[in-house]
């Protein structure tokens, strides 16, 4: 694995990723890449790069796994922020960087999303055309739950808070940071919470399972108004056209992702598109548990092998100079 950081131009900072490379990694042949997107709240080092991205590798892929813009090892500032329209232009930029690697095929850039970054390659890849195949795994529309859950279904309730909270910060006042997620599992249990999304987050990500140091789960309230108006799958009809593999589980919380696959595959003009439902497992069962991400690999290892023309035979030299 090597880290790397790629040059953000159009906002002056740093986009930090990993690159997991395949057995045997010769730099002078061509691979094709797959770009790995993190949750919501969450970063590299958290099932995109250390799970899907270790694992995707070793089946021929080059895999990049980054964090967002405002988050984890990335620059931006204010932190904490999730900007869709900021966001999906980091994959441009690492797209930018990827045509650069010379042992990296441009005619064969898949991406991957999990949770939150599974909606943001989809919404990528509708205008990015150097992404030629689409995974993700409990793929979420983040303004869905933006308008939805995560403003209480009140959505011109969030937004006339957060207006009040960015004008309050004009004038001075401290930023506004929301935790994500209560402390514990037994905390939310304590304080009446029952989804299993909620709990299974929790379990996640604040305990020594998946807790990372930049994996923070924080949100800047006065910053989330652009995602409240935004939608991953707007125009997915017209423009979402590559090959498409949506891995969905089961067992079904709040934060949507079973129902956000099924509307992408209906709605999406892809051609070759596959709902994959992993039953008896939940969203956050497919981070990281060994049977149901075992299950999600078996659809799209050899998925992104016919998209991305023949991964498993590695390369095609590169071309003599």
């Amino acid at each position: 694995m090597e880290t790397v950081n790629i040059r953000n131009r159009d906002m002056d900072w740093d986009i930090a990723a990993d690159i997991h490379f395949p057995p045997n990694f010769d730099k002078t042949k061509k691979y094709p890449a797959i770009i790995s997107a993190h949750p919501i709240g969450s970063c590299k080092e958290q099932t995109s790069g250390n799970v899907y991205g270790v694992a995707l590798a070793k089946e021929g892929f080059v895999v990049i796994a980054f964090d967002r813009s405002f988050q984890g090892a990335s620059g931006g500032e204010p932190r904490f922020i999730e900007d869709p329209t900021l966001t999906v232009e980091d994959f441009r930029h690492v797209a930018d960087y990827l045509v650069t690697l010379p042992y990296v095929d441009e005619d064969r850039i898949g991406v991957l999303g999990i949770c939150g970054g599974g909606g943001y390659a989809i919404n990528a890849a509708m205008t990015e055309r150097r992404i030629k195949a689409v995974g993700t795994v409990t793929g979420a529309n983040y303004g869905r739950l933006m308008r939805g859950g995560f403003a209480k279904l009140d959505p011109i309730g969030l937004l006339e808070k957060i207006s009040k909270q960015r004008t309050a910060e004009a004038r001075g006042a401290e930023w506004h940071v929301d935790d994500l997620l209560p402390p514990s599992v037994e905390a939310g249990k304590k304080a009446g919470i029952k989804d299993i999304d909620v709990l299974e987050a929790t379990d996640y990500y604040r305990t020594p399972r998946g807790q990372k140091p930049h994996g923070c789960n924080r949100s800047l309230l006065s910053h989330q108004a652009a995602a409240v108006g935004w939608d991953a799958f707007h125009l997915a009809e017209v423009l979402l056209t590559q090959p498409l593999c949506v891995v969905v589980g089961d067992k079904v919380g709040a934060f949507g992702a079973y129902r956000d696959g099924c509307e992408i595959i209906e709605r999406a003009a892809s051609k070759n598109k596959e709902l994959v439902v992993v039953e008896g497992w939940s969203h956050y069962d497919l981070y990281d548990k060994p049977e149901p991400v075992r299950q999600a690999l078996d659809k799209l290892v050899p998925f992104f092998k016919t998209h991305l023309n023949g991964a498993a035979a590695a390369s095609r030299p590169q071309a003599a100079e």
